[in-house]
């Protein structure tokens, strides 16, 4: 029996509906909200395997619940949008969604992504599992996996879902060079144009907030290959 469970967040209540008998055909258990607030709550506290995310909501939109959902959660998010607009696509995976579905969507096509997505979640825990320690640390820096938190010298500070992803996937491979390939791989799960600098501009992100707010040096570029973290 699947005891998968997902956090439909959709206001539409007849869609919401629909979407829930689906999934519960498909042997998943399901939960739903009706507004972003009462979503949030729900996400925060309930152990869910996956999050149904309305991006128009009423009280908090899509957009800020899945921004202050990352800071405590890492649950993967799928997006459900009526705009097909880039933006909102790039403004979701940005801040931490694993994907996104333009309504109306077919329901076959839903049930896919959501496959696709648990798939990927089970394949990262399952290649991590014997890495990811409750605490990784260097220079200072400790990053806490349960909590989701980093702090520098005993001071917090405060990273986007991607630049945690990135900054624990470094750690996982201190003293190992990764490559931009290999970080786009582990960290963006999604395929990018070949000319992307994307992994540039998040490394620039996490200098300025640890190595240059706490004067040290935990990012060391090797020109012409990648990025490492040394324990110096």
């Amino acid at each position: 029996m699947n005891e998968t469970r997902i956090l439909i967040v959709e206001d539409e209540e007849k869609l919401a509906r629909f979407v829930e008998l689906e999934l519960c055909h498909e042997g998943y258990t399901v939960a739903k909200a009706f507004t972003g607030r009462e979503g949030l709550e729900l996400a925060e506290s309930g152990n869910f395997d996956l999050v149904l995310l309305d991006i128009m909501l009423p009280e908090l939109n899509g957009m800020e619940v899945l921004r202050r959902l990352r800071r405590t959660s890492g649950v993967p998010v799928i997006m459900l949008t009526a705009r097909d607009e880039t933006m909102d696509k790039v403004a979701g995976l940005d801040q931490g969604a694993e994907d996104y579905i333009t309504k109306p969507f077919a329901i076959e096509e839903l049930l896919a992504r959501i496959r696709a997505t648990l798939r990927k979640k089970d394949e990262n825990a399952g290649g991590r599992a014997d890495m990811d320690e409750k605490t990784l640390s260097a220079c200072g820096v400790t990053l806490d996996v349960k909590r989701h938190t980093v702090t520098v010298k005993g001071a917090q500070v405060e990273l986007t879902k991607r630049e945690f992803d990135l900054l624990h996937y470094m750690l996982i491979n201190k003293g190992v060079v990764v490559t931009r390939d290999m970080l786009l791989d582990n960290v963006w799960d999604y395929d990018f144009d070949g000319g992307t600098n994307a992994v540039d501009v998040y490394i620039r992100f996490l200098r300025t907030k640890i190595d240059e707010e706490f004067d040290i040096k935990l990012i060391h570029t090797v020109r012409g290959v990648g990025y490492v973290i040394r324990d110096e």
